[in-house]
């Protein structure tokens, strides 16, 4: 570790993933500068002609990429401030990437930074462009680049992600695309300081300094923050669903105001344990009607097998399904397809809405994808929970049993925040190495920029009342 006006620690490992001319410079109250760094004729400097869109008025595929680029850096520019330039190397190479799912692009912190003049907590580590602004200039005696991010230069090929491409336009109108912008401003959050720099898999703190994260952990079912911690019990809290907490009283007091009342499934029927009905947890869909204070309700029917699309919705309903589902709530099973795909099949055939079962074990989580033409709601639980419902719906005679569902949202709950309104991280079982803990909870609704995918349904704000990134970001000293 070299010391010069601080510990400062070359960040080895610190890339979170999501799921023109050299350089462009924005400007605001933080100037953010784009160094450029693929070489001509590639990514940010391909000369592909392309047709303006969406306020974005490049006529090459680089030209969209720098403009948009610089657009999300305003944005983020306009809303901090630091006397020192937030530089961000990027650029555009092969990321991982499948038919169904793909890595988007990946940032994060170049340099950290401890104890240094200005530093709101002792022995904890700071990103570069967070130690800058709170050190109140160049932090460092060897400058550099606060931020590295890359971005999947396979997106738009037919065999990543079934040929999605980024959407350059500026107006949040990308449609079943990707939003570019989006992404560049989900990225740039990663570098700017929304990222532990502590090893959730192992539990161990980077150079045996604790992130300012950990200050703000909590695992809510032990009551104890991370920095407090062992790297054992730090390892243990991030497998633990909806188990981590953040206690930033930033963010907090501004749940209530941005995320809505739980959803939840009230199935009601012979094979409910209550007379109230049982209460199944639930992730909304990213596409279609969200769930309101008026709930749906329909009687629960679940799609049988079909030679071509086996219980999965992945095909055109047969006639006995689409005679089951009609005016109903279908009941399906995940695989095989895109939920958009299952949700579309199930409208076409008269359903009034759809639970999509999973079919493996897990948390509940979301319902991702988009199709503008969804006009039902849909929701999804956990294989366990299917099971359960798929078994209420049948009699011991064998007769169908009339079992009615009710998609509603909770009185006293909200969703994506634990039991004291704190809004919980991503913390799935198994470990997801660029994802776990370094984003909010996927059960948060709205959906948050910061969780770990880009939801259909973002706008660009990163502030209250419609995001809490910069609620975040004020918690740890921006």
């Amino acid at each position: 570790m070299k010391f010069n006006k601080s510990p400062r620690l070359t960040l080895v490992a610190g890339a979170l993933a999501l799921a023109c001319a050299a350089s462009g410079s924005a400007q605001a109250a933080a100037k953010i500068v784009i160094n450029n760094l693929n070489v001509p004729g590639v990514g940010f400097n391909d000369q592909t002609p392309a047709t303006p869109v969406g306020g974005n008025p490049g006529t090459t595929i680089g030209q969209q990429r720098l403009i948009a680029f610089t657009h999300a850096a305003n944005i983020w520019g306009a809303t901090l401030t630091s006397n020192a330039p937030i530089v961000i190397n990027a650029s555009f190479v092969p990321l991982s990437c499948t038919a169904t799912s793909a890595v988007l692009g990946s940032a994060g912190a170049t340099q950290v930074f401890a104890d240094f003049p200005g530093a709101p907590k002792a022995g904890t580590l700071y990103s570069y462009a967070l130690a800058n602004k709170l050190y109140g200039g160049e932090i460092s005696d060897a400058p550099g680049p606060q931020i590295t991010s890359r971005f999947n230069s396979n997106l738009g090929q037919p065999n990543c992600l079934a040929g999605s491409s980024f959407y350059m336009g500026l107006d949040a109108n990308e449609g079943t695309n990707i939003d570019f912008v989006a992404t560049l401003l989900h990225e740039m959050g990663h570098g700017l300081g929304f990222q532990t720099f502590t090893n959730g898999a192992s539990g161990a703190q980077f150079a045996n300094y604790p992130s300012a994260w950990d200050h703000f952990l909590l695992d809510n079912t032990t009551n104890k923050l991370w920095v407090n911690m062992t790297n054992a019990e730090r390892a243990a809290s991030a497998l633990k669903p909806s188990g981590l907490s953040w206690t930033g009283p930033r963010v907090t007091a501004a749940v209530p105001s941005v995320l809505s009342a739980t959803p939840q499934l009230r199935v009601i029927g012979v094979g409910a344990s209550s007379p109230a009905g049982d209460l199944y947890a639930v992730g909304e869909a990213d596409f279609g009607p969200k769930l309101d204070n008026s709930p749906l309700t329909g009687q629960i029917a679940q799609v049988a097998l079909q030679a071509d699309s086996p219980g999965s919705a992945c095909t055109p309903f047969n006639a006995a399904n689409a005679a089951a589902v009609r005016r109903n709530i279908a009941l399906v099973s995940r695989g095989t397809c895109g939920f958009a795909v299952k949700v579309k099949n199930a409208q076409n055939a008269g359903a009034i809405g759809v639970i999509v079962a999973d079919n493996a074990p897990g948390a509940v989580t979301g319902i991702g994808g988009s199709d503008p033409s969804i006009m039902i709601p849909a929701v999804r639980v956990t294989q366990a929970d299917g099971a359960r419902i798929a078994a209420s719906l049948v009699q011991p005679n064998g007769s169908v049993a009339g079992t009615v569902g009710k998609f509603e949202r909770s009185k006293t709950a909200i969703s994506g925040a634990d039991s004291q309104r704190r809004i919980t991280m991503f913390t799935p079982n198994p470990y997801q190495p660029g994802s776990s803990v370094s984003h909010y909870n996927t059960s948060a609704t709205r959906n948050q920029l910061m969780e770990p995918s880009i939801s259909a349904d973002l706008s660009h704000a990163v502030t209250a009342p419609t995001d809490l990134t910069m609620e975040l970001f004020k918690d740890i000293g921006w």
